[in-house]
């Protein structure tokens, strides 16, 4: 197990390194963005009270990798104890973090399990789409990611990050944002890049979910194999003191016997 996760993972490092550049740079064009446009010029830049929340749950759908899941669902405890008062409401992606709150008296808007083994584009835009659909209708007020975050195979954080709504660009002291003449409105560049970004943060946080994931198993697997080694030595070195005390009897037995007679 710690020869395939090791060979899957190193694709799994190439495709989150490849979209983080591109996730980032939305993010901060769309921050840029919404510093200099009203927010009712789109749903998903619009700021309610928030009175209902979604948590996105991102854990894995098999175990055998150490604290990786363990970690997530205790954040996403520590997360929704803090919600007292508010409405919230739970998307499961990974059959470790559905089974943990099945029974809890949380609704889960959905739920999407044994994927990551051909996690592609088209499953973050169908999670993204069910977001965006329960923000515009006002039925969620903000939505808050649990998932772990890819550092290196040695080291995965837990992240809480609010992915809607979209929060302004906050200048600097001193710094005068400049507004662009737009060809199209900013409503229809809203349009056309809102749910996009939505998909691509929605497909970063798999990407990031699925390489830690591995990296924790690989990490395990090697543990439990050093593991296993020594317990084999100890045994060994038990059976063989246990087989010479056997031996050193049974002499002691005939030699014993001999001298008698």
């Amino acid at each position: 197990m710690k020869m395939v996760a090791a060979a899957r993972l190193r694709r799994a490092q190439d495709s989150i390194f490849n979209a983080r550049p591109y996730a980032n740079q939305m993010l901060a064009l769309l921050e840029s963005l919404a510093a200099r446009t009203d927010p009712s010029a789109h749903p998903l830049l619009a700021e309610r009270p928030i009175e209902k929340v979604l948590l996105v749950l991102i854990t894995s759908d098999r175990g055998l990798c150490g604290a990786f899941n363990a970690n997530l669902i205790r954040s996403a405890q520590d997360y929704l104890a803090e919600q007292k008062g508010k409405e919230a409401s739970l998307l499961a992606f990974g059959r470790k973090g559905r089974d943990a709150f099945r029974k809890r008296p949380f609704p889960m808007v959905s739920e999407h399990v044994n994927l990551f083994g051909h996690l592609d584009f088209s499953h973050a835009q169908q999670v993204a789409k069910e977001i965006i659909d329960l923000y515009t209708q006002q039925k969620v007020d903000a939505v808050d990611f649990v998932y772990n975050e890819f550092k290196s195979i040695m080291t995965q954080r837990v992240r809480v990050e609010r992915y809607l709504p979209v929060k302004p660009m906050q200048p600097a002291a001193g710094q005068v944002l400049i507004d662009y003449l737009y060809e199209q409105p900013a409503a229809e560049i809203f349009n056309a890049l809102l749910p996009r970004y939505v998909e691509i943060e929605v497909y970063r946080a798999l990407l990031e979910s699925r390489a830690a994931e591995l990296a924790a198993q690989m990490t395990a697997m090697d543990a439990a194999t050093n593991n296993a080694a020594e317990l084999i030595s100890s045994l060994t070195l038990h059976m063989n003191r246990v087989r010479q005390a056997a031996i050193t009897r049974e002499i002691i037995e005939v030699v014993s016997g001999a001298a008698a007679t």
